[in-house]
C-alpha cells in the first residue's frame, strides 16, 4: 500500500538504503561522472545511515531497504528477465550474458556495487575500472520514484549515471508483490513496443528531489540541474488526468548550480506551518531568487501562470509557512548550511523533524521558532523520552560527520511510502 498527500504527515512506512560496497568502489578519478564531491569513508557513512534507520524504527516507523526488495523481486523470473533486457541497454554483449547466468543474489551484488573489468585496468578512468559502473548515489533513495497519493511517478534520472537506479525502482514497484497493486500515474520514459523505456540523452528528466507535497491539494516541482520543462509538462498531463488528485501543480524555477540541484535542497516543510528554507532562493529579493509558476491541473490547456516567490503562492493555495532560514540571519552561515543541507529536513510528524548536527546555526534557528533540539542518540539511548505523536516541537539531529559529504540530507536519504493523512 502507498499513500502520501504531503510532507509532514506522521511516517508509517519509509524506503531507504544504506550505503554499501557501491561507496567503497569509488576512487577520485570516478567523483564527477558518479555525482559526487569526495570519496567517503564506507564504514562511518554506514554507521550514521544506521543510526537514522534505527532512530525511525524506535520512533515506531517500518523501514524497508530496498536492496531487501529488489533481491526479493529477482527471484521472479519475469521481473529478472524484464530488467536484464533494459540493462542490455548499458553493457556488453558478452557482460549481459555473465549476468544471465548469475544467481540473483550475485546479480544484485553486480548491478548495485558493480562489476569490474576481466583484465587488469591501463588507466584510472571509469571504464578502464568497470563494465558495470557502481552506484554510489541510490543511498538517495528521494530521487528514483516519486510517491503521491496512492500511486508511483517514475523518475527520469537526468545522468547516465543514475539511470539504473530508475530501472531499479520500476523492477520494484512493477513486481514486487507488496506493490503490484499500486496505480502508475506516470512513467516520463515509457516508449513503445519494441523499446519499452527510452534512455536516451535527449528526453525528458525528472528526479524525486525535486517534487514535493506541501498539501493533498498542491504539488510543487522544481526546475533546475536535474529536472527539466519536458518532464514537468508530463507530470502535469499526468496529475491532470488523475480523478481525485491535486488541484495545482507549482513550477518553481532555480538557479542551476550544482548547490540546488533539487528543490528538496532549498525548502522543505517542517511543520504545519513552517518551512526550512535558503533564503537567497525560497525568499527572493536577489539574482538567486526562484520564480513559481502555477498550473491549474483542472483546465484544459495547463497553461503556467507566473505567480512570484513560493511562498506566497503556496499561502494563496491554503499552505501558509513561515520561513525558518537555514543557517539563521548571518548569509555566511546560510550558504554554508545549505551546502551541508540545512534546509533538507525530512519531517517525521509535524513539528517532528530530523537534521544533519553538523547545521548548528539552524539548529539554534529551529530552537528559535519553538522546536526543541535534541541528539538523535539521546533518543537511541532512552536519555529523551520522544513520540511522534507528542504535542511540540522537536529536532533530532543526525550524525553527520561523513554522510553528509555525499551531499544529500535526510530528505533526499529517505522515500516516504506510507504517510497519516493530515487533520
Amino acid at each position: 500500500m502507498l499513500d502520501v498527500c504531503s510532507e509532514i504527515g506522521r511516517l508509517r512506512t519509509v524506503l531507504v538504503h544504506e550505503p554499501g560496497p557501491e561507496i567503497d568502489h569509488m576512487v577520485p578519478s570516478m567523483m564527477e561522472e558518479l555525482l559526487f564531491d569526495d570519496i567517503l569513508f564506507g564504514e562511518r557513512a554506514r554507521e550514521e545511515h544506521g543510526r537514522f534507520r534505527r532512530l525511525m524504527q524506535v520512533l515506531g516507523i517500518e523501514v524497508l531497504e530496498i536492496r531487501n526488495l529488489v533481491g526479493e523481486v529477482l527471484q521472479i523470473e519475469e521481473a529478472r528477465r524484464w530488467l536484464l533486457d533494459l540493462i542490455a541497454d548499458e553493457v556488453s554483449t558478452k557482460v549481459t550474458e555473465a549476468l544471465g547466468e548469475l544467481d540473483p543474489e550475485s546479480l544484485l551484488q553486480s548491478l548495485i556495487a558493480g562489476r569490474r573489468q576481466d583484465v587488469d585496468p591501463a588507466g584510472v578512468l571509469l571504464a578502464d575500472l568497470y563494465c558495470i559502473t557502481p552506484l554510489p548515489n541510490w543511498c538517495f533513495q528521494r530521487d528514483p520514484q516519486v510517491v503521491l497519493g496512492s500511486g508511483v511517478v517514475y523518475s527520469a534520472m537526468a545522468t547516465p549515471a543514475r539511470w539504473r537506479e530508475g530501472l531499479l525502482a520500476r523492477c520494484v514497484f512493477a513486481f514486487h508483490p507488496r506493490f503490484t497493486n499500486s496505480p502508475m500515474i506516470l512513467d516520463p520514459l515509457r516508449g513503445d513496443a519494441d523499446r519499452p523505456l527510452f534512455l536516451g540523452l535527449h528526453r525528458p528528466r525528472l528526479e524525486g528531489g525535486d517534487v514535493l507535497i506541501p498539501s493533498s491539494d498542491v504539488v510543487a516541482v522544481g526546475i533546475s540541474e536535474r529536472t527539466n520543462a519536458i518532464g514537468v509538462e508530463l507530470l502535469a498531463r499526468a496529475l491532470a488526468r488523475r480523478e481525485g488528485g491535486p488541484r495545482w501543480l507549482e513550477v518553481v524555477h532555480l538557479p542551476h548550480r550544482r548547490a540546488y540541484m533539487h528543490l528538496d535542497t532549498v525548502f522543505t516543510p517542517a511543520d504545519n506551518d513552517a518551512a526550512l528554507v535558503f533564503s537567497p532562493v525560497i525568499l527572493g529579493g536577489g539574482s538567486e531568487a526562484a520564480d513559481a509558476y502555477e498550473i491549474d491541473l483542472h483546465q484544459a490547456d495547463l497553461e503556467p501562470t507566473h505567480r512570484g516567490a513560493l511562498l506566497p503562492t503556496l499561502a494563496a493555495r491554503g499552505v501558509d509557512l513561515e520561513p525558518i532560514p537555514c543557517g539563521g540571519a548571518d548569509p555566511v552561515a546560510q550558504q554554508r548550511e545549505q551546502w551541508t543541507d540545512g534546509a533538507n529536513t525530512l519531517a517525521l510528524a509535524p513539528g517532528k523533524i530530523t537534521l544533519y548536527d553538523r547545521n548548528i546555526a539552524t539548529a539554534e534557528e529551529l530552537n528559535r521558532h519553538g522546536f526543541q533540539v535534541f541528539a538523535a542518540e539521546d533518543v537511541l539511548l532512552g536519555r529523551t523520552d520522544t513520540s511522534l505523536d507528542d504535542s511540540g516541537r522537536t529536532c533530532l539531529l543526525l550524525p553527520s560527520h561523513e554522510i553528509s559529504r555525499a551531499r544529500g540530507g535526510p530528505h533526499c536519504l529517505s522515500h516516504p511510502l506510507v504517510r497519516d493523512k493530515l487533520k
